[in-house]
C-alpha cells in the first residue's frame, strides 16, 4: 500500500514536469513571422519598397541584394515602360503586358557580376502576377544579371511553361512590391518615348538610391 501511495503521489509531479518541458520547447516560426529583406528604391517620382523572397528564390534574391549592397543601382534608372499605347501584343504567346524595367547606372556596368542560373517558377512556386518583381533575361535562360522589372498585370506567359520566351523556361520572379505601387504606375505613364523604340523613355526615371531597410 505504501508503494501505491508513493506512485500516486509521484504521478502528478511527473505529468507537471512533462507538461513544463513541452511548453519550454521552442516552436518553429510560422510563415507569417519570418521576416524577408525589404529594399527601398528611391526615385525622383517617389519610393518603392520591395520584399525580396530569399527563401523561395535564394539565388536570384542574393544576386539582387549583392547589387544593392554594392551600390550599383544608385544612379541607375527605370528606362523601359510597356502599356496599351506602346506595346503591340502577339497573342497567344505574347499577350499585352504592362511593366516598368530598370537597372544599374550604365557607367557602372563593368563593375557588375556574372550572370546567374535561372530559378524557374516551377521550382520557386512564385508567379508573375501584378506587383511581382522579376529579373530580365536574354534569349538564353542563364543570362540574368542586374536588370529587373515590375509587373502591373498578371503575366502567366512569363512563368515556366509560358511561351513569351521561345524556350518556355520563363523568368525568375524573386519578390513583390510591398509599398509604392502608385509610384510604379506613375513611372509607367511617363513620356516622351523614343521614336526608334516606343517602349523606351527619352528621359529615364532616375533611381537615386537603393538600400536594404529590413
Amino acid at each position: 500500500m505504501t508503494f501505491m501511495k508513493d506512485k500516486q503521489r509521484a504521478c502528478p509531479l511527473f505529468v507537471f514536469v512533462i507538461a513544463f518541458m513541452f511548453f519550454m520547447i521552442p516552436s518553429a516560426p510560422s510563415a507569417q513571422s519570418v521576416q524577408v529583406p525589404e529594399v527601398k528604391i528611391e526615385t525622383s517620382l517617389g519610393n518603392i519598397t520591395i520584399a525580396v523572397d530569399t527563401a523561395r528564390a535564394p539565388i536570384t534574391a542574393a544576386n539582387f541584394l549583392k547589387y544593392v549592397n554594392a551600390g550599383l543601382y544608385d544612379g541607375g534608372r527605370f528606362y523601359r515602360v510597356t502599356r496599351p499605347d506602346n506595346y503591340t501584343p502577339a497573342p497567344p504567346n505574347r499577350p499585352a503586358m504592362e511593366i516598368i524595367q530598370g537597372g544599374i547606372d550604365p557607367a557602372k556596368r563593368s563593375q557588375g557580376f556574372a550572370p546567374i542560373p535561372l530559378e524557374r517558377t516551377s521550382v520557386t512556386g512564385l508567379k508573375h502576377v501584378a506587383g511581382t518583381v522579376s529579373m530580365a533575361r536574354g534569349t538564353a535562360a542563364d543570362t540574368a544579371t542586374s536588370e529587373f522589372f515590375i509587373l502591373l498585370d498578371d503575366q502567366p506567359s512569363l512563368d515556366f511553361g509560358g511561351k513569351r520566351f521561345d524556350d518556355e523556361q520563363g523568368a525568375a520572379a524573386f519578390g513583390r512590391v510591398a509599398a509604392g505601387m502608385d509610384v510604379v504606375r506613375k513611372i509607367q505613364q511617363q513620356g516622351p518615348l523614343q521614336d526608334q523604340n516606343r517602349q523606351y523613355l527619352v528621359t529615364p526615371v532616375p533611381i537615386t538610391r537603393m538600400s536594404v531597410v529590413r
